[in-house]
């Protein structure tokens, strides 16, 4: 297994930038006639945290994610770094291609 971290460009400051999670989702009910007290904690998914990113990168996400998906998943890794799990090396040479031919310099990968 090769795992790789995930790197966009900044729309704002076009510095390389990858999503992390600083703390998980909380989660929470509002009811209508009573108070639920009940909230539960939810860390994103690879996917969930890239969508997150739209707008804030200057590639299009959806895209991002359409190519990577015939070559690997996006995980989050130990609860907090976005990694791209490809099965092996050709995966790896594979995705990185597509990737530099759709994106250009505005989506890589850094292997880990």
């Amino acid at each position: 297994m090769i795992r790789a971290k995930l790197w966009f460009t900044c729309a704002a400051m076009y510095d390389p930038v990858t999503p992390i999670i600083v703390k998980p989702a909380v989660l929470g009910w509002k009811a209508k006639k009573r108070d639920v007290e009940l909230t539960i904690e939810r860390a994103f998914t690879g996917e969930e945290l890239v969508l997150r990113m739209k707008g804030w990168v200057t590639t299009d996400v959806k895209q991002v994610i359409e190519i990577i998906k015939p070559h690997g998943y996006l995980k989050v890794l130990d609860e907090e770094d976005l990694v791209v799990e490809m099965g092996s090396k050709e995966d790896y040479e594979k995705l990185t291609s597509a990737l530099k031919e759709k994106f250009s310099d505005q989506v890589f990968l850094e292997r880990l």
